[in-house]
């Protein structure tokens, strides 16, 4: 499972409507799970998107994810998994997602703009090379 403050929620949906037709991307920080099935999100870190065909894809610059891990770990955070928008996709990830996937036990948060805005999470399990769906909740802060 995975949980995202109100906060962390509304800040990929909103990003996602400003990305218009192109992907938008980032960082998920917050508390990751020493079981590796539960985390919180209670940061968003934004990244470019430098692929060539952004309307499709997304790519953060190695150098710039580098840059926001060591900002994640400077606040004392731990990296949760890494967020993108589908313009017009579905939540679930695609064979490209898939094959790009490189970081085990960690989510994989997808924003989907087709319609009414639906966040769902994928966690990769290297073990199986393969996405498990997860449960996202949202934390309702007081």
């Amino acid at each position: 499972m995975i949980e995202l403050t109100r906060a962390a929620y509304d800040d990929i949906v909103y990003r996602a409507y400003k990305g218009g037709e192109a992907e938008i991307c980032g960082v998920l920080a917050g508390e990751h799970g020493t079981d590796g099935d539960n985390s919180v999100v209670t940061e968003t870190y934004a990244a470019e998107n430098v692929a060539e065909t952004p309307e499709i894809r997304y790519l953060i610059d190695p150098e710039e994810q580098f840059e926001l891990i060591e900002t994640v770990e400077e606040a004392g955070l731990d990296v949760v998994g890494f967020y993108h928008s589908h313009p017009t996709g579905p939540t679930h990830p695609s064979e490209t997602d898939a094959a790009r996937a490189t970081w085990p036990n960690h989510s994989y948060v997808i924003c989907a703009l087709d319609g009414y805005p639906f966040v769902g999470s994928w966690r990769w399990r290297d073990n199986e090379e393969a996405f498990e769906q997860e449960t996202v909740s949202v934390r309702s802060e007081r």
